[in-house]
């Protein structure tokens, strides 16, 4: 017997609709953290070199970009990241369900 693809495998999970609620959920936080990670590479920071700039422990940093923190992070937490790796946040909103999408 052999084991499925891990494509195989999300694209079955996904059909179960529990499973898929909770990765969209999830999604969000993990695409933050993935994008944060991007950022702080791309300005050649490390995260011990980020963690001096915004005068906090390097466990802090890491703690940050990590996917399995439960905790999400305030959002100045999140704009003084953006600023120490030249950036600035942009939140955008969208529809979860275009159907019961309400405009003005």
């Amino acid at each position: 017997m052999t084991r499925p693809t891990f494509t195989a495998f999300k694209e079955k999970a996904l059909r179960n609709l529990q499973v898929r609620d909770e990765y969209e959920y999830l999604s969000t936080a993990y695409e933050l953290r993935k994008e944060m990670i991007r950022l702080r590479k791309r300005a050649g920071l490390t995260q011990e070199k980020l963690a001096e700039l915004l005068h906090t422990k390097k466990s802090n940093i890491s703690r940050l970009e990590s996917v399995n923190f439960k905790m999400s992070p305030k959002l100045s937490t999140i704009e003084e990241y953006a600023r120490a790796v030249g950036y600035k946040i942009k939140i955008n909103f969208v529809p979860n369900n275009t159907e019961n999408h309400i405009t003005n």
